[in-house]
């Protein structure tokens, strides 16, 4: 990973877990050792889902910038495809209670994009690519040698 990825898994990561450890605790008081297991286990499923998609996003961004929208877009249907079975797989099982599993697979989620978001606006990464042998047009030539900045 580079270093704006690993910023950004960073920033998004660790807070999530500290999240999905509160969660824990408040499943647990809410639902018991159900709701605590619950809570468990959606945490790891929304950290190992938007772990993998960072992942695969940033492999994308050192191929090229085209395959990032590729990726982004593949990681995020087969995310949604892998939640929409493991939801259905969960269904009826009593060994934990699903209803924390669910909010805290939505809460960890927001969470998680709000971090990303966050981190990105901090980051301040150009996202447009100049030309290296780019001219300038006649009006930021005059701007520059009268020692104003360009636009």
């Amino acid at each position: 990973m580079d270093s704006t990825g690993k910023r950004l898994f960073a920033g998004a990561a660790l807070p999530v877990s500290l999240a999905g450890v509160i969660a824990i605790a408040v499943g647990s008081l809410v639902a018991g050792i159900e709701g605590g297991l619950g809570a468990a286990l959606g945490a790891v499923a929304v950290i190992a889902f938007f772990s993998l998609s960072a992942y695969v996003v940033n492999w994308a961004s050192k191929i090229s910038p085209q395959t990032v929208m590729i990726a982004g877009l593949a990681s995020y249907v087969l995310k949604v495809l892998a939640m929409m079975i493991l939801v259905s797989a969960v269904k009826g099982v009593t060994v934990f209670d699903t209803v924390v599993f669910g909010w805290t697979v939505v809460a960890l989620a927001v969470a998680w994009i709000v971090a990303e978001f966050r981190i990105t606006l901090d980051t301040r990464k150009p996202y447009i690519d100049e030309p290296a042998g780019a001219a300038r047009s006649d009006d930021a030539n005059e701007r520059a040698s009268h020692g104003a900045t360009p636009i």
